[in-house]
């Protein structure tokens, strides 16, 4: 899961998608393309909207995308079109490039939607994107189970 910063977005679906899958056989993890948060806990916000809902992101700690999640891990989903090119730019060849998709195209198929970043707004922000982001990983997690029953 990755945005820009590693502590709005991508650790919500990080957890969400975490708790819809068997920790034993999925490894789910975030990143942000900018290191402005590198070590920080999640936005208290995105803190308290996870709790709200039975999720506990507080150990989740933020990280720099690298190069080197193209060989860790199978599927990298993208919150917006700005993170999308920055990690398509970091890619080197299709076959890592084949591995990033933008999060809400499990939503809204093909249509390359925006997860809206609620970091300068208010909390009511943080719940719409905590139930995008729900819904989204509920489809996204079926997926996965099928691929890798």
């Amino acid at each position: 899961m990755v945005c820009l910063g590693n502590i709005c977005r991508s650790p919500l679906a990080e957890g969400l998608l975490a708790s819809k899958l068997p920790k034993e056989t999925f490894l789910v993890d975030s990143a942000g393309t900018g290191n402005y948060h590198v070590g920080k806990q999640p936005d208290q916000r995105s803190i308290l909207v996870a709790k709200k809902n039975g999720l506990d992101i507080t150990n989740q700690k933020a990280r720099q995308f690298s190069p080197k999640d193209f060989d860790l891990f199978d599927y990298i989903y993208v919150m917006d079109s700005s993170n999308y090119d920055t990690v398509i730019s970091l890619a080197k060849d299709e076959n890592q490039k084949a591995k990033v998709d933008m999060i809400l195209n499990y939503l809204f198929p093909g249509e390359n939607v925006d997860v809206p970043d609620p970091y300068y707004g208010l909390q009511n922000g943080f719940d719409m994107v905590y139930e995008m982001l729900d819904e989204t990983c509920d489809i996204l997690a079926k997926q996965l189970l099928e691929k890798h029953p």
